[in-house]
């Protein structure tokens, strides 16, 4: 078997496991997908800010109690 054969053979396969995206049982949210509008998206972005700031505030906040309780040297 030649390198053109066997990469043939690798694209076939791709390209058969790629022919049934549409098909299976994600098909549906595919289609159903579309590209946020701003709004949506500035919702999303505002959102995720708003938890990583506060994720952080109760890390620094137990970093703090630490620091305070058990001297962390």
């Amino acid at each position: 078997m030649t390198l053109d054969d066997k990469m043939f053979e690798i694209q076939d396969r791709i390209e058969r496991k790629m022919g049934g995206i549409g098909h299976g049982k994600y098909a549906r949210i595919l289609r159903m997908a579309r590209k946020p509008t701003r709004d949506e998206y500035t919702k999303v972005l505002l959102i995720t800010g708003i938890g990583i700031v506060f994720l952080g505030l109760v890390g620094f906040f137990i970093y703090l109690m630490m620091g305070v309780y058990f001297k962390i040297p």
